[in-house]
């Protein structure tokens, strides 16, 4: 009885001790217990930090934002986007900003102030709109830029522009053969705070530079104007009566030097621009003016407020930031399918 009394009180001293083990290891090892959570908080936190959808200011108006209704281009994308944002039933405003960075502050901020849904907008400037742009985000309001890039990502929350690169390399190739890979030519650049007129020149002269027996020999701004390029084209030929080309960073300085050219009675001078107007499109058929690249800018207008449709339903586009949409090449042999800057196969 006594053996027996004695074994049982041992077999519980031992179960006691091993529970004590297991129990000083338990505590001992709290790091490895508790890893798992912390592993696992990082990705919870960077989940919470993803950026939450613009909601909209709250009404059901889409403002619309472009330079000067003057000139063809601008007028054609304010109305395409017009027409498809009153399609999808959104009450809506035009604006203009005249290239003004502050006229165009004062329209975001009538924008704000009014609740906007959405804001479409060709903007005033790589870096003044950065601002506008973001105070529109603050106040919710999502902001869909075409035609022109700001020199920020991830304010707006669409940028669609036209493959500027890609359409004026396009139009050069075709200028150089028109030259014979030679003489005397003049450029006619854009407004310079605009970032389309540095990246059309510079393909212009990937595929120019290419040619040393192509001169040139006046390099100017005529700040995409059509008087302007006139009035620059006229005193440049007056040294220069001599050339044979005309590169224009867009149409409307492409008339402006067509007519100058025409003034000064000369014949036979290859010019091209960058845009797709029905303007230039009459004189490429005529033969006054060889090609321009066709910028989709009512394609690209439609999409910028199907997208703002899309993200307010959504909470997302579906898309990058940052698109391109290819330029086409205008020539006498397909002048006729283009019409208002949409292009017909």
């Amino acid at each position: 009885m006594k053996k027996r009394l004695l074994s049982v009180i041992l077999g519980v001293t031992m179960v006691a001790a091993l529970l004590a083990g297991c129990g000083k290891k338990a505590a001992e090892e709290p790091e490895a217990t508790e890893a798992p959570a912390a592993t696992e908080e990082p990705a919870a936190t960077e989940e919470a930090a993803a950026p939450e959808a613009l909601p909209g200011g709250g009404s059901n108006i889409v403002y619309i934002i472009t330079p000067s209704h003057s000139n063809p281009f601008f007028g054609t994308e304010a109305k395409a986007a017009e027409e498809k944002a009153k399609e999808l039933g959104y009450e809506v405003k035009v604006l203009s900003h005249d290239d003004d960075a502050t006229t165009q502050m004062e329209h975001f901020e009538a924008a704000i102030s009014d609740k906007a849904a959405a804001i479409i907008c060709d903007n005033a400037g790589a870096d003044a709109t950065i601002e506008a742009v973001k105070k529109a985000r603050d106040a919710g309001i999502p902001t869909f830029l075409i035609d022109r890039e700001i020199n920020q990502e991830g304010v707006a929350i669409s940028q669609i522009v036209a493959n500027n690169y890609q359409g004026a390399k396009a139009v050069a190739e075709l200028w150089v053969e028109a030259m014979g890979e030679e003489g005397k030519y003049v450029e006619l650049l854009g407004k310079e705070s605009d970032t389309n007129a540095g990246v059309r020149s510079s393909a212009f002269h990937e595929v120019i530079d290419q040619y040393p027996d192509l001169e040139m020999v006046a390099q100017q701004s005529a700040n995409w104007e059509q008087t302007e390029a006139f009035d620059k084209m006229g005193s440049i030929l007056q040294s220069n009566p001599d050339i044979k080309g005309v590169i224009c960073g867009n149409d409307t300085m492409a008339m402006g030097a067509q007519a100058a050219i025409e003034a000064a009675g000369l014949k036979d001078v290859q010019i091209i621009g960058v845009d797709g107007s029905d303007d230039v499109r009459d004189k490429i058929k005529e033969g006054k003016i060889l090609s321009t690249a066709l910028q989709q800018c009512a394609t690209i207008a439609r999409m910028a407020v199907e997208q703002a449709d899309a993200y307010l339903k959504n909470g997302t586009t579906g898309l990058e930031e940052k698109q391109l949409v290819d330029c086409i090449a205008i020539t006498k042999d397909n002048a006729d399918k283009l019409n208002a800057f949409d292009f017909q196969e």
